[in-house]
């Protein structure tokens, strides 16, 4: 009897385990993960705090940047790929720490195609007509062909205080490809995400061979395929750092942010 008992509490157990980790893996299939805060990453905390392993914890899809700066990160099949300023792109150790990233584990929930050319501005346009929940949290992987495409990334910082990124838009690093296959990862988020994140659309490319990539600046880009992932909970991973506890919030750094994204001041 009282094995039957016992065998019965271990299957209810393991049941209720099963169950938890269900509802835990679908909680986090529809997560936004972010490490760090993009207002205080824009304004110059860029030594890396979170480790690339921990990341891949959070999500297998996503961007970011690298440890002082030293380029742009993109995350796509669960692999954290950097690129620095010299263009040089590579794979990144699990060991290597990031200042900040947002990352998700993605389950597209609707696919598009677009046979025609398509600019940048007109892409967003497009996915402003699809994307109908002005408050929603989208994740996009967009794959196709490049008829032309311009990423940047920044160099290394070297010396603290290390200077506002609106005010090193000088040494940021431009590149210019042409006919290139290739991924851009991205998100739109909403404006009530601001300060955490980088709200409205952000993207990060990565070439078919995965030899370069960078932030998107301007693209334009045939036979597209749209992969939509709407994720409906968000977390942030607060830094543990002096700098951070130290951090100025107060000063607005909206315009600062547009001109980062845009590479130039309007």
């Amino acid at each position: 009897m009282n094995l039957k008992i016992s065998t019965k509490v271990f299957f209810v157990i393991i049941f209720s385990w099963q169950n938890s980790q269900a509802q835990l893996s679908s909680q986090l299939h529809d997560r936004l993960f972010t490490a760090g805060y993009a207002h205080a990453f824009i304004g110059g905390l860029y030594d890396g705090y979170y480790p690339c392993h921990k990341l891949k914890q959070n999500g297998d899809f996503g961007l970011g940047a690298p440890d002082k700066l030293d380029g742009e990160l993109l995350m796509l099949n669960g692999k954290i790929y950097q690129t620095q300023s010299t263009g040089k792109t590579f794979e990144v150790s699990d060991k290597a720490l990031i200042p900040y990233a947002v990352v998700n584990f993605f389950k597209a929930d609707r696919v598009l195609a677009l046979k025609k050319p398509i600019s940048r501005q007109s892409l967003y346009a497009f996915l402003d007509s699809v994307l109908n929940d002005v408050n929603g949290i989208y994740a996009i992987h967009l794959k196709g062909k490049f008829t032309t495409a311009k990423t940047r990334a920044f160099p290394a910082v070297i010396t603290k205080p290390y200077q506002p990124l609106a005010d090193m838009l000088a040494l940021q690093r431009f590149f210019n490809f042409e006919t290139t296959s290739g991924d851009l990862v991205g998100y739109r988020l909403p404006g009530y995400m601001d300060g955490a994140n980088i709200t409205g659309y952000h993207f990060h490319f990565l070439s078919e061979d995965k030899k370069s990539g960078g932030h998107i600046i301007d693209f334009i880009a045939e036979n597209l395929v749209i992969e939509i992932d709407q994720l409906y909970s968000f977390a942030v991973d607060l830094p543990k750092t002096a700098d951070f506890k130290n951090y100025d919030f107060t000063k607005n750094r909206h315009e600062e942010l547009k001109s980062v994204e845009n590479g130039k001041k309007d």
